[in-house]
């Protein structure tokens, strides 16, 4: 009988034990950081497919979108602070409920516009600077199996090259872009972004489905204020391959690697 105790005893301290750390680690991710993995090539090369990132929750504060299934009871947004323009910012989407990121382009009351690819906001330029090209192979990536778009079609294991330009925001934080082609979003009306909303695109800027693309036909359009979740500020880990065990396909040179 003592030992049917003892063990019974030892099973309820090991469920009390998981307990607990699910408890701990639900705490952490609700209040200070967010795993995130990059599952398509919209922020490229800024980020990449298989570059895992931790969010940021404390940059903006809290909404019932910082717990999981948007089940933090608070109206509105607690302890919050206002994102910078450039701000790479993991967002819920206004329409799908799943989590998105991109980079913030428009603030509240900014007026912005697509001009034959080139960024306008409030009628000042977005200067691009040419930056040579972005190479990759052209081959599946990530778990998905998604393959890049190239500026010139080519075969299975051959180079798949964007044109690269830094882009230079007004206020002066400037980062990279790929163009690959002359899309449909990249000439557009004005856009004023609502009070209360923000406005966002992808650095792929031909490959990124964002504000720049209504809600009423499948794109991110406005997102309120209380569907930021956080900043993402640096890649911790990434690979290329499509597992995460598949150590040759871990890229290093991205550990750690600073967001700009």
């Amino acid at each position: 009988m003592a030992a049917k105790a003892e063990k019974e005893e030892g099973i309820m301290e090991t469920v009390k034990t998981v307990v607990y750390a699910l408890l701990i680690a639900g705490v952490f991710r609700t209040l200070f950081f967010q795993p995130f993995w990059i599952p398509s090539g919209s922020m490229k090369d800024t980020l990449l497919i298989g570059d895992f990132l931790f969010v940021n929750k404390m940059a903006y504060g809290y909404s019932q979108h910082s717990c999981p299934f948007s089940m933090c009871p608070i109206p509105g947004r607690i302890l919050g602070s206002e994102p910078e323009r450039g701000d790479v910012v993991v967002f819920r989407h206004p329409v799908n409920n799943t989590d998105f990121i991109k980079r913030l382009i428009g603030l509240p009351g900014d007026k912005i516009q697509m001009q034959n690819g080139v960024l306008f906001i409030n009628g000042e330029e977005a200067v691009q600077t040419p930056d040579g090209t972005f190479t990759e192979i052209f081959e599946k990536q990530g778990p998905i199996g998604n393959m890049p778009r190239c500026t010139t079609p080519v075969g299975i294991g051959a180079d798949c090259e964007k044109d690269k330009f830094v882009e230079t925001l007004p206020g002066g934080v400037s980062h990279s872009i790929l163009n690959i082609t002359n899309a449909a979003t990249d000439t557009t009306g004005v856009i004023t972004v609502p009070a209360g909303h923000y406005f966002f695109m992808g650095d792929n800027r031909d490959n990124s489905t964002d504000s720049r693309v209504p809600q009423s036909v499948g794109g991110v359009g406005f997102v309120p204020y209380e569907n930021l979740i956080g900043r993402a500020d640096r890649v911790m880990f990434s690979s290329a391959g499509r597992s995460l065990f598949f150590f040759w396909t871990w890229r290093s040179d991205r550990f750690f690697k600073r967001i700009e």
